[in-house]
C-alpha cells in the first residue's frame, strides 16, 4: 500500500505543477503540502463511490483550506468524480475550476464552496450533526491549514463539536508552518497548536502529514474516539520538489518554463 500511495501523490504533484503552469494559477506549494493526506483519505479512508456521489449516506469531506482545490480537482479527476479532460479549462474564463473550490452541484464530489477560510469547519460541524439527528452512519471530515486556526469560527465550532460530543467528526490540520504573509507562530502564535485543541476538549494525535503508515493509524484510532479527533499533520509546503520546500514564495508563485521542467525532473517517477 505504501508504495502504491506514494506512486500516486508523486503523479498528482507532477499534475498540480503542469496545471498551475498552463493556467497561470497559483498555490502550490499549499498543495503539495496536502497531497499526501488527500491521497489517503481518497483512496483509503473516505466511504464515497464516484457513481453515487451525493449518496445520501456517503461520508463528507470539506477542504476548509479552499486553495487548496488544485489539489483536490486533481485527486477527484484520478478517481473519476469526473473526466480528467475537464480540467483543460482550469483557469480559463467561466470555468468552474479556478483556485478555490466552487459550490456543491458544479462538480461531483465537491461538499462546500471554501476559501474564505474559517467556514470550512463550521460547515462540517453542521453536516456531522445532520448525521446524528438523521441516523445515517457517515463520518465528516474536515481540511484546515494552521493559519486558519487565527480564525475565531474554528474555535466557536472547536467548542460545539465537544459540547455535542461528535465523535464522527474529524479534523485534519495541514500544518506546513507556514501562512500567506509569514510564519504562523509569528503572525499569530499559534504554538502549542495541540495543547489548544486539547483544551477545546477534543482528542489530539500528531504525525508526520507525507507518511502514509502514520496517517493511516491515525485515522484508525480516530475512529475508536468518543470525541471529536484533530490530527495535526506536520507538512513541508512545497514537498516533494527542494527548491519549493519550506519556501513561502510558492504561495502565490507561478512556475516559469525551466523550473516546471526542474520540478517534473525531481517528481520523475524512479519505482
Amino acid at each position: 500500500m505504501k508504495t502504491d500511495l506514494n506512486i500516486i501523490a508523486k503523479t498528482l504533484r507532477r499534475k498540480i505543477i503542469e496545471t498551475s503552469f498552463r493556467a497561470r494559477i497559483p498555490h502550490i506549494g499549499s498543495c503539495l503540502s496536502c497531497i499526501d493526506l488527500l491521497v489517503y483519505l481518497y483512496w483509503c479512508e473516505l466511504k464515497i463511490n464516484p457513481l453515487e456521489s451525493e449518496n445520501i449516506h456517503r461520508d463528507r469531506f470539506i477542504l476548509s483550506k479552499g486553495h487548496g482545490a488544485p489539489g483536490l480537482f486533481q485527486v477527484l479527476a484520478a478517481k473519476e468524480f469526473f473526466p480528467l479532460n475537464l480540467l483543460e479549462e482550469f483557469g480559463k474564463p467561466g470555468s468552474v475550476f479556478h483556485e478555490h473550490p466552487p459550490k456543491p452541484g458544479y462538480i461531483a464530489g465537491i461538499e462546500a464552496a471554501t476559501g474564505s477560510l474559517g467556514h470550512g469547519l463550521p460547515m462540517a460541524l453542521g453536516m456531522a450533526l445532520a448525521e446524528r439527528i438523521q441516523k445515517l452512519e457517515y463520518r465528516t471530515y474536515a481540511m484546515l491549514s494552521d493559519g486558519e486556526c487565527n480564525e475565531g469560527s474554528i474555535w466557536e465550532a472547536a467548542m460545539l463539536a465537544s459540547a455535542q460530543k461528535l465523535n464522527k467528526l474529524t479534523v485534519i490540520i495541514d500544518y506546513n508552518k507556514w501562512q500567506a504573509t509569514g510564519r504562523s507562530q509569528e503572525v499569530m502564535a499559534i504554538e502549542p497548536l495541540s495543547d489548544k485543541w486539547k483544551s477545546f476538549g477534543w482528542d489530539i494525535q500528531e504525525i508526520d502529514g507525507h507518511d502514509f503508515s502514520q496517517i493511516k493509524d491515525s485515522f484508525n484510532k480516530a475512529k475508536d474516539e468518543s470525541k471529536p479527533s484533530a490530527i495535526i499533520a506536520h507538512t513541508i509546503k512545497g514537498k516533494g520538489v527542494s527548491f519549493m520546500e519550506d519556501d513561502n514564495n510558492w504561495h502565490y508563485r507561478i512556475p516559469n518554463a525551466d523550473e516546471l521542467q526542474r520540478s517534473l525532473r525531481e517528481l520523475e517517477d524512479e519505482s
